[in-house]
């Protein structure tokens, strides 16, 4: 009798394996929610001098994924805007974001993902209840991460968020 419950085990652990490579081998199913595997980028400078001058682009679309790299409170030209100020940092940042949102037909309810990075949590938390004016419905997933400096020496506060682009547009 033990001799069948071992070849019994035996048997079934096999099956286990062949059944579970077998599924290892076959295609997911295309479900359609996100058709980014065959789209072209298509890119977006916010500020085309001076992200062609230091090599990088603000956003790029793939598919119905819209990512956008980190924004800092600067003109066009470069320079900091609200040195020192904390709060007006953090509205020029969303002001920014909020253009190349417009630029997609999105707004700040596609966003799914925001990372801010800042040189100071506590200015952070002291701020962060002005983001219940910009998410008004629900706020994404994101981190707070607190770093030593940012890209400019007099800039506070970054942020870079990734939004879904919904089926109507």
């Amino acid at each position: 009798m033990i001799r069948d419950i071992h070849a019994y085990g035996k048997a079934l652990s096999a099956i286990i394996i062949a059944a579970t490579l077998y599924s290892c081998n076959q295609e997911m199913p295309k479900t359609g929610a996100l058709k980014n595997e065959t789209a072209k980028p298509e890119y977006f400078l916010l500020r085309p001098e001076l992200e062609k001058m230091y090599g990088y682009t603000q956003a790029v679309r793939v598919g119905n994924i819209v990512k956008v790299g980190g924004v800092i409170s600067i003109d066009d030209k470069g320079n900091p805007i609200g040195k020192g100020d904390y709060s007006q940092q953090m509205t020029n940042c969303y002001a920014s974001l909020e253009k190349v949102l417009k630029h997609y037909g999105c707004t700040f309810d596609d966003v799914i993902l925001e990372n801010i990075y800042t040189t100071s949590m506590a200015e952070l938390q002291k701020n962060a209840a002005y983001r219940q004016k910009i998410y008004t419905h629900h706020f994404p997933t994101g981190s707070w991460i607190g770093v030593k400096e940012l890209g400019l020496p007099d800039a506070m506060i970054e942020i870079e968020i990734e939004a879904l682009i919904s089926k109507k547009q």
